[in-house]
């Protein structure tokens, strides 16, 4: 009796694509990020603002991996029997591990193969990468330029991805010395290796009033405040202001 077996899918000339289905893992290096990944469908990793350098992985457990760029397809490698016509298909189960080299660091992925759909798992740069990033992005700024540039790409809501996102607290606070002011945080972000942070507020005004910038230096908007920008002065009952408040952070 003829048994034939084939393995499933070896990679061809053009690179894989993941399926517009893919789901997104987020990983962080230097440390085992346990993952599950479709053995079935054709795996998605990105390198987040750099270039995947290599991937380490044993060959023997059924695997096809191709890399070029910021991307890498990782396919688990389904096993067909057939038995005098009668087709048998079998699908990977057995965990496997890759240590990925991006930006200069390496993120070790212990992944289960899982009767799901595809998945895209985005190598995020960790706090030393940032660091880096940061530096290279203000070293030749000035602390004042620095804080010009962080207040802008806020306002103009092009945050460089070296930029950490903090959750804000959502919560409406007020000032005493501005009565009808009401003011939520919108969005927080810490730059790494530059030692400062900033957040965007919403104001609204329930009666006409013209902000003075120097009021709103409170506690409530927290310690070490650097510099605050505002983006109108001039409010109508009802109407809405940006602010932005850069801090510098403690030293440790």
């Amino acid at each position: 009796m003829r048994r034939a077996l084939t393995l499933f899918l070896l990679l061809g000339a053009a690179p894989l694509a993941a399926p517009a289905s893919a789901q997104t893992i987020h990983a962080l290096p230097d440390q085992t990020s346990h993952i599950r990944l479709s053995n079935r469908d054709i795996n998605h990793v990105v390198c987040e603002g750099g270039e995947i350098e290599d991937i380490k992985f044993s060959a023997e457990k059924g695997l096809a991996v191709e890399k070029g760029g910021a991307d890498a397809w990782i396919k688990f490698l389904a096993r067909e029997i057939d038995d005098a016509g009668q087709v048998t298909r079998t699908y990977v189960t057995q965990p496997s591990e890759f240590f990925v080299s991006c930006n200069g660091a390496t993120y070790p992925l212990y992944a289960e193969p899982a009767e799901i759909p595809a998945q895209t798992v985005v190598l995020m740069p960790g706090t030393r990468q940032r660091a880096q990033a940061n530096n290279e992005l203000m070293a030749a700024l000035a602390d004042e330029d620095r804080a010009v540039s962080i207040t802008l790409s806020l306002l103009d809501d092009r945050v460089p991805a070296s930029f950490s996102e903090v959750a804000p607290s959502g919560d409406t606070i007020g000032i005493a010395a501005i009565p009808g002011l009401s003011i939520t945080e919108g969005r927080r972000i810490a730059v790494e290796g530059a030692g400062l942070s900033a957040s965007e507020y919403h104001l609204r005004a329930a009666t006409p009033v013209t902000l003075d910038e120097r009021l709103l230096v409170e506690p409530v908007l927290g310690e070490r405040i650097f510099s605050l920008t505002l983006d109108r002065v001039r409010l109508d009952a009802g109407e809405t202001a940006r602010l932005v408040v850069v801090r510098r952070e403690a030293r440790q």
